[in-house]
């Protein structure tokens, strides 16, 4: 610990010097996380993408989409199959005796839809499960790049608060020094001497809980990149967070209603739901099949009527009609037309849900960026309450208390602003999410505020 004399003694030659051991306190205790060692948010985003298991699961089901819609193409194409029999049969009749003959069939049959609106209508659902399948891994990385943002910087902000609790604590023990210093020399009572001692109490538990805080949100961000230690870089200094533009609310409403993949999900799933409608009633129409066999079949034994082998081949048209299903296919109409409206209603809400979240982001910005402001002032002016405090505290006009005081104001006015300049970054972040315009670029453009 500092000689208790040199600060916020009658006798310290400079008051102005506590003012700047805050700063270097704070500097020292919060650079770790711009050592060497540190890592950038572009390059824990990469290490999140390869590992984990949220965000690999969705890409896999984005992977299997395209199987599926092939699964679907088949519909159009030809099959082919190949059956194989043997059999054996005895028989006994009166006067001739037991006969028996054991034949070996096999053969290709073929089927090719020549008229099928159904297959079509099946086709062209499947290939809008691609488009939907390619939304749904768009709101996964979205979400990635949020919960690797999000989890950086509670990291950070969790660094800001220890390091401003240590720095308070030493300042608050070195003023407990100088007031247990001056009562003893009879200039002060024995209450500053207690006010400090429950000041310091008091920053000693705020410092315990900071430590356990960052631990619990270190070892978050360490679970979700898939490494160990992890020390994330801090923003660059001086601070200088980019604007957000459009400046207006009305812009980005307009983008999150043609990008954002909640939207495109919903209006696909409209899509699909007019082509169920079609497929239902496809299945009360006709549907016309070209069927062919080639095969072969052998019989041996004294009771084949056709020894040896004989060839067998046949071509056909098969044509269907359903006359009476039981209500099945009329019901089954009147359930995709009640599913049509419910995908209706879906894409409302969804549009809704997207406008009202995108407006909602966009004035959080607004009013965040507003609080940076607002708080960069309030540190100046925290600082020269202190150092006019400390100089009052000097002369005998100011009480012990009010430098405690003094000191926390400005503590606690930097530890917000710090946590507001993470806020801006973040809820930035989440306007492009609520637009749908969030991309891998925007981590690398987070990226370029970051120390080097």
């Amino acid at each position: 610990m500092r000689d208790p004399r040199a600060i916020n003694s009658r006798h310290s030659s400079n008051p102005g010097r506590a003012l700047s051991r805050i700063g270097m306190a704070l500097a020292l205790l919060m650079a770790g996380a711009g050592s060497a060692q540190a890592q950038s948010l572009q390059e824990l985003y990469d290490a999140a993408r390869a590992f984990d298991a949220q965000f690999l699961s969705a890409r896999a089901l984005a992977d299997s989409a395209q199987y599926k819609a092939a699964q679907a193409d088949a519909l159009a194409r030809p099959s082919l199959g190949l059956g194989v029999t043997a059999k054996r049969d005895e028989t006994d009749p009166p006067k001739i005796g037991r006969v028996g003959a054991s034949t070996l069939s096999a053969g290709l049959q073929g089927k090719y839809a020549l008229y099928n609106p159904g297959n079509k209508l099946t086709i062209a659902q499947a290939q809008l499960g691609l488009t939907v399948a390619q939304a749904d891994l768009e709101s996964a990385e979205q979400d990635l790049i949020v919960r690797v943002a999000q989890a950086y910087f509670d990291v950070l902000g969790a660094q800001d608060v220890l390091g401003t609790a240590r720095a308070s604590k030493a300042m608050i023990s070195e003023q407990l020094a100088s007031a247990k210093r001056n009562f003893e020399v009879g200039t002060q009572t024995i209450t500053d001497t207690r006010e400090a001692q429950a000041r310091y109490d008091l920053a000693l538990a705020t410092e315990i809980a900071a430590e356990n805080d960052l631990r619990i949100k270190s070892v978050t961000l360490d679970q979700l990149v898939g490494r160990n230690g992890v020390t994330p870089k801090p923003l660059a200094v001086p601070v200088a967070l980019p604007a957000v533009t459009p400046l207006t609310v009305d812009p980005w409403v307009a983008q999150a209603e043609e990008m954002h993949p909640l939207i495109r999900k919903a209006r696909i799933g409209l899509d699909v739901a007019k082509l169920e409608i079609g497929k239902a009633r496809a299945a009360d129409g006709v549907t016309v099949d070209l069927n062919g066999t080639l095969g072969a079949q052998d019989a041996r034994g004294s009771g084949a009527q056709l020894k040896g082998t004989t060839g067998t081949a046949s071509l056909g048209v098969t044509l269907s009609l359903p006359l009476y299903t039981g209500g099945a296919t009329q019901n089954r109409i009147k359930e995709t037309l009640a599913l049509e409206e419910k995908s209706r209603n879906d894409l409302d809400y969804a549009r809704r849900a997207v406008s009202e979240g995108t407006k909602r982001a966009f004035f959080g910005v607004q009013s965040l960026t507003a609080q940076v402001k607002a708080l960069e002032a309030a540190e100046s002016s925290s600082k020269l309450a202190l150092e006019a405090t400390q100089l009052g505290y000097k002369v005998g006009v100011r009480v012990n208390l009010d430098v405690l005081n003094a000191q926390t104001q400005l503590f606690n006015t930097q530890q917000n602003l710090a946590k507001a300049r993470y806020d801006v970054v973040m809820t930035s972040l989440k306007l492009r999410q609520a637009s749908g315009q969030l991309k891998p670029d925007d981590v690398s453009a987070v990226n370029q505020l970051l120390a080097k």
